[in-house]
């Protein structure tokens, strides 16, 4: 997924709680498929800005070149202004995007 395109809060905001029962009855189970998400999402992001920042990285680098390296800067700034993941994995769910099952609760059934 194309996180750079995800129309999100980039802030934190206060939000209803009854949203986060509707899809699984139970706020914890909410915050756990969140949570969840979240890290995918940040190991995601992460492991992109990782690839990026290594194409310019060289062997030969020294000191001085390294923090003058202005490609690889602008490449964190712009990383560090898209949403958190957890705002965006808080988007996800509440507009139901992502898909979770609860196996406990499918055996009980």
């Amino acid at each position: 997924m194309d996180y750079k395109k995800v129309k999100t809060d980039t802030t934190s905001v206060t939000r209803n709680k009854n949203d986060f029962y509707e899809q699984t009855g139970n706020i914890y189970e909410s915050l756990v498929v969140m949570s969840k998400r979240a890290n995918q999402i940040g190991l995601e992001i992460k492991d992109e800005l990782n690839k990026k920042i290594a194409e310019f990285a060289s062997p030969t680098d020294n000191l001085e070149e390294i923090f003058e390296n202005r490609e690889q800067i602008e490449i964190a700034k712009y990383y560090e202004q898209l949403p958190k993941a957890t705002l965006i994995a808080v988007h996800e769910f509440l507009n139901e995007q992502i898909y979770f099952r609860n196996p406990d609760a499918e055996e009980k059934n």
